[in-house]
């Protein structure tokens, strides 16, 4: 997890003039910020233009961060911006390619690892089918580790929202697990309330 204190001295060296130091925040984001938008859905290209695009906006917007924030949540709230500025969505996500492959697996025992990979196109599968408002407060919440605060501060909600969209989200894929005939028993357990974030972590 990147160190917010070091991003925040980070944004101070580039707007004291070293703007080399911006390349820094580039290396600490850019696989969160694409790994984000592909599971919202965009294509390996798009999702690294959006990345490219929504740099871009940063720099350009770097004097109005606020440190009492993180950057990461401000950085996120620009990428998803400019995918819903773009207006597209594409869904064909090839299986190691999915947002689960983007996570960190540092605490992944073996059989969560096998489940990973026999169905991480599944899952991927199963985000696909929730409405784009439960979708991204999962991806926000499992793959980049946010708070329900900086989560509520970036899809322009309540916190108390955030809670109900989480609740209603893991519900529905459960409920989509169930429904799903020849899904194997793991499946279901990957999803629960108990493992989805050693899953998505």
């Amino acid at each position: 997890m990147t160190d917010p204190s070091r991003d925040a001295a980070l944004v101070r060296q580039v707007l004291a003039g070293h703007k080399e130091s911006f390349a820094q925040l580039v290396d600490a984001h850019k696989n969160k910020i694409y790994g984000l938008l592909r599971g919202m859905g965009a294509c390996p290209q798009d999702a690294q233009d959006y990345t490219q695009e929504a740099f871009l906006k940063a720099y350009r917007k770097l004097a109005s961060f606020r440190e009492d924030s993180s950057f990461a949540s401000w950085l996120y709230a620009i990428a998803v911006n400019v995918m819903r500025d773009a207006g597209r969505r594409k869904k064909d996500i090839p299986a190691d390619d999915s947002v689960l492959g983007q996570g960190r697996h540092h605490t992944e025992t073996p059989e969560l690892a096998y489940l990973r990979k026999e169905n991480g196109r599944e899952v991927q599968q199963l985000l696909d089918q929730l409405p784009d408002k439960y979708r991204i407060v999962l991806l926000l919440r499992y793959t980049n580790e946010l708070s329900y605060e900086e989560i509520a501060g970036i899809a322009g909600i309540e916190v108390n929202q955030v809670r109900n969209r989480l609740h209603r989200a893991k519900k529905s894929l459960c409920k989509i697990v169930k429904d799903k005939e020849g899904m194997k028993n793991e499946m279901l357990e990957a999803v629960s309330d108990k493992r989805i974030h050693s899953v998505w972590k």
